[in-house]
């Protein structure tokens, strides 16, 4: 059942999004926001437009749109936690391969990269790939040094000529290991194995840094929900869905989410939860995930698509981290259905940029159907009400995986 005040029509909207483990300025997001909800808007036959943010406080844009004959005003924020990111990912040539040692012991040793291979194969090829090429890289770099002092060897037989040619064939190595992490932005290699080292460092549980920051976010949301507005609507995507579930857990805790005030939305788009709640010290999120589940001070909608392959598709967060408790009521888990979603020509284009389909439920789509990302956060309706009644995708996969299921007292 949908409460009233989750039912109602939206005039004002306040929305909160939460990124993913992502060291560029959010203003990457306005820009998205701008291009993709123009092309969504053309498509589907309504008008959106863009302004600066009134005010200090979070980065953000307005949203004005006139959708189903209704118009709605949206304020827009990033809840921003790049620096804590940028500061994670400072770590040298030699750190980033101590780095993918400790991740893989961490995976390995605790048996959760099995657990994590019995649900999708993407996501875990993609936590594997920056190990298979960090370490092609590194035989590369190895390869030339050798290669180099061979060829040159042959010039001399002299033991300081051989050192010369030993020191140049390594600093040609080094070269190629540098070239490599100047290319990342192309390889994607050093940038994913930050990412899975930051919560393998701790083994799931959160930095304080971390911690603090989503006090910071808890406090921003707390205060929108004494705004005078109709929605208050939290979109965690990415590594940005398991942040946004602890946020939102512990402002209901706490008793800042007030009956009758604001309706309470709660997005994950693409999610990667398993990641860190399949972890042994990840007590923290799998008791937030089982709090939350429970919860009718909010509307919970989790999508994924198949066709993504860095997010565990169609996987219920709660039950697959095996703390659903009796009465769970979150998340409305369906897809967002690539394939059909985006015309062949689209999806042929887009079909192997797998870094590119992880964003593609906050850009347009060419054949919607009823996720469409500009209506849920500057449309007419509610989270709650424009999902109420919708089936489950069939497909979810909603069994007990994790290993570890213990929770935080």
């Amino acid at each position: 059942m949908v409460s009233k005040a989750q039912g109602k029509t939206v005039k004002t909207r306040r929305v909160f999004y939460i990124p993913g483990y992502d060291p560029i300025h959010p203003r990457r997001y306005r820009e998205l926001y701008r291009k993709e909800s123009a092309a969504q808007a053309a498509i589907s036959g309504y008008e959106i437009g863009l302004k600066p943010k009134a005010g200090r406080g979070n980065y953000g844009w307005q949203v004005d749109a006139e959708i189903d004959g209704q118009r709605v005003s949206a304020q827009v924020e990033v809840l921003v936690w790049s620096d804590i990111v940028r500061e994670s990912m400072s770590s040298s040539i030699p750190a980033t391969y101590l780095q993918l040692l400790r991740t893989a012991w961490v995976y390995i040793g605790s048996g959760a990269l099995w657990r994590l291979m019995r649900l999708r194969k993407g996501p875990v090829i993609a936590a594997l790939y920056p190990v298979g090429m960090l370490i092609a890289q590194a035989l590369l770099a190895v390869a030339l040094s050798l290669l180099t002092y061979g060829l040159l060897g042959m010039l001399s037989d002299h033991w300081a000529a051989r050192l010369a040619f030993a020191a140049l064939g390594m600093g040609l190595g080094i070269a190629l290991l540098r070239w490599f992490k100047k290319k990342d932005g192309k390889f994607f290699a050093y940038y994913l194995m930050h990412d899975y080292a930051y919560s393998a460092a701790t083994k799931g549980a959160n930095p304080p840094q971390l911690e603090a920051r989503m006090a910071t976010f808890a406090d921003a949301i707390a205060a929108a929900l004494t705004d005078d507005v109709d929605e208050v609507l939290v979109i965690g995507h990415s590594s940005g869905a398991h942040l946004g579930v602890s946020v939102l857990a512990d402002l209901i805790r706490s008793g800042r989410v007030a009956e009758g005030g604001p309706a309470l939305g709660f997005l994950t788009l693409g999610q990667v939860v398993p990641m860190v709640s399949f972890l042994p010290r990840a007590e923290r999120l799998r008791s937030d995930l089982r709090f939350l589940s429970a919860r009718d001070e909010l509307a919970w909608v989790d999508v994924t698509a198949p066709g993504d392959g860095c997010a565990f598709a169609l996987c219920d967060p709660v039950s697959v981290s095996g703390v659903a408790p009796e009465g769970k009521r979150w998340p409305l888990v369906f897809s967002a259905a690539f394939t059909q979603t985006l015309s062949p020509v689209r999806w042929k284009a887009l079909r192997w940029r797998f870094f590119r389909l992880h964003f593609q439920y906050l850009c347009a789509f060419d054949r919607p159907r009823d996720y469409d990302y500009f209506q849920i956060t500057a449309g007419p309706q509610t989270l709650a009400a424009r999902y109420d009644g919708r089936p489950a995708s069939k497909s979810r996969i909603d069994q007990a995986v994790s290993k570890y299921t213990s929770v935080a007292a």
